[in-house]
């Protein structure tokens, strides 16, 4: 619940970007937008005079670029930060670079199209803006640093929108006749949002070449679902991949949903997939946690482990759930280690976790379940 507006500082050298931007914030009711600025330095003289709740910051600028002023800002006086990034390849690789160094979320710079394009954009941005204001920004200090990557060789208020749809959307609910009665291989299926990609940076290191296969839905815009990917692929042992239609489910194999796209769980025999494929938002969000935790509550059932793990809202609370009626064990993220403690929180109350971890033990935890 917002007992007052969020205040927000927009960084962006466009104008055009900086008053579209402005124009979407202040459509929901529990934002105010309170300065705008087309360089850092120019934000720097704002944030002495007026503190904001969150600033949205554009990657690549004159005089200072964003990825130095977001170290000087977390160093100096921590604000939650929501990078503002364009869909180019260098774009993405220097947003999810901002995410290492503390940024809390990526949106995509605004621009025309259709209605239903439109409407979404101003869901996500909004939604992202307050996710920021929800963030435990010391958890992010305490963040593990990042290795280099080497090569393999080497719920609250939302202004006017539509009602919030569910996994029905997508996929029926799971019935017992769907799903394989346990064999000896599992499959584990993730979902995250707002910190969560530090938080899987972190739980998909510590996987062994041979680890069990991962399904994973992060938040997060299309186009930068891939550069996430292969910057994963860099620093794990396992192989971490952008899911394509019909990608097999496999030991030593991370896919990650791509962004705006579902992906669900499918079974052939005794044989794991997924299937990529559009729809309408689900629990707000595309990809959706809860269309593929509903997914493997009715393809793979007992032979599932869940994880839910740092995020805003409510999505994959109800597909857990399915989960473990199902038959499925289920993990969530404790508070402490949370930059969010939104998702974990709702699936502990929908009644869908099993054991309540902190961030560090989830994977040990994961394989020893899937080993047993």
């Amino acid at each position: 619940m917002i007992n007052r507006k969020i205040k927000v500082l927009i960084v962006d050298d466009s104008a055009v970007v900086r008053q579209t931007l402005a124009k979407i914030l202040e459509s929901d009711p529990d934002i105010q937008v309170i300065g705008m600025a087309q360089d850092p330095f120019v934000a720097a003289e704002r944030i002495r005079t007026l503190v904001p709740d969150v600033i949205t910051l554009d990657v690549e600028m004159p005089r200072m670029d964003g990825i130095t002023f977001l170290q000087k800002i977390m160093s100096q006086h921590p604000i939650p930060v929501v990078m503002c990034s364009t869909l180019t390849t260098k774009g993405s690789e220097t947003a999810l670079k901002a995410m290492e160094y503390g940024a809390i979320e990526i949106i995509t710079k605004p621009k025309m199209g259709t209605k239903e394009f439109l409407e979404e954009s101003r869901i996500r941005i909004c939604d992202a803006v307050k996710a920021a204001a929800m963030s435990n920004v010391r958890q992010i200090s305490k963040r593990p640093p990042v290795a280099q990557p080497t090569s393999r060789a080497a719920a609250l208020s939302q202004g006017k929108v539509e009602p919030k749809l569910t996994a029905d959307a997508v996929l029926p609910p799971p019935t017992k006749s769907h799903a394989m009665s346990q064999t000896t291989e599992k499959v584990v299926i993730v979902g995250a949002s707002t910190g969560g990609t530090e938080a899987l940076r972190i739980f998909l290191e510590a996987m062994p070449v041979n680890g069990p296969g991962i399904v994973i839905v992060q938040h997060m815009p299309e186009h930068f679902t891939k550069a996430f990917a292969d910057r994963l692929n860099g620093l794990c042992s396992i192989h971490v991949k952008e899911a394509e239609n019909n990608d097999s489910v496999v030991r030593g194999r991370a896919l990650i949903a791509p962004g705006s796209k579902h992906a669900l769980l499918k079974r052939s025999g005794a044989r794991y997939f997924v299937e990529i494929k559009d729809g309408p938002l689900v629990s707000r969000h595309r990809p959706s946690v809860d269309v593929l935790f509903r997914s493997a509550a009715r393809y793979a059932g007992a032979n599932a482990v869940g994880v839910i793990m740092t995020g805003m809202g409510d999505d994959g609370a109800r597909g857990m759930k399915e989960m473990k009626d199902s038959g499925s064990y289920n993990l969530a993220q404790d508070e402490k280690s949370c930059v969010v403690f939104g998702m974990p929180k709702e699936a502990i109350k929908h009644g869908g976790v099993d054991a309540v971890l902190p961030l560090e033990r989830l994977a040990s935890e994961v394989i020893r379940l899937c080993d047993s």
